[in-house]
């Protein structure tokens, strides 16, 4: 089954530069949140899971498995919250650079 040549042109029709414009700057600008939230996340949760294994479990009142899981929960919360703080300040530099190879 094949589509009419008209279908097939008018599907293919470039956008208005003004549509281009408008979709160009909500696109970077979903693209720059979501690369901070990446950034953020991982560089956030790699830190608060490397200052956990420093500390060692205490030798009394540790909760056993379901400490460590409310450990992993807060730890992912705590770096959703810096990430939301601060992540646009170390990932800007890295974000830019990233833009600059798709330009």
């Amino acid at each position: 089954m094949s589509l009419p040549t008209s279908a097939l042109q008018s599907s293919t029709l470039p956008a208005a530069p003004a549509q281009l414009a408008e979709g160009a700057a909500v696109g970077k600008s979903e693209v720059r949140e979501a690369f901070d939230q990446f950034v953020g996340q991982t560089f956030f949760g790699q830190m608060l899971s490397t200052m956990r294994k420093t500390v060692g479990k205490p030798a009394y009142f540790h909760g056993g498995r379901a400490e460590e899981i409310f450990q992993s929960q807060l730890d992912q919360v705590l770096s959703e919250e810096m990430t939301n703080a601060s992540a646009d300040q170390f990932s800007g530099p890295m974000f830019e650079l990233f833009m600059l190879g798709r330009s």
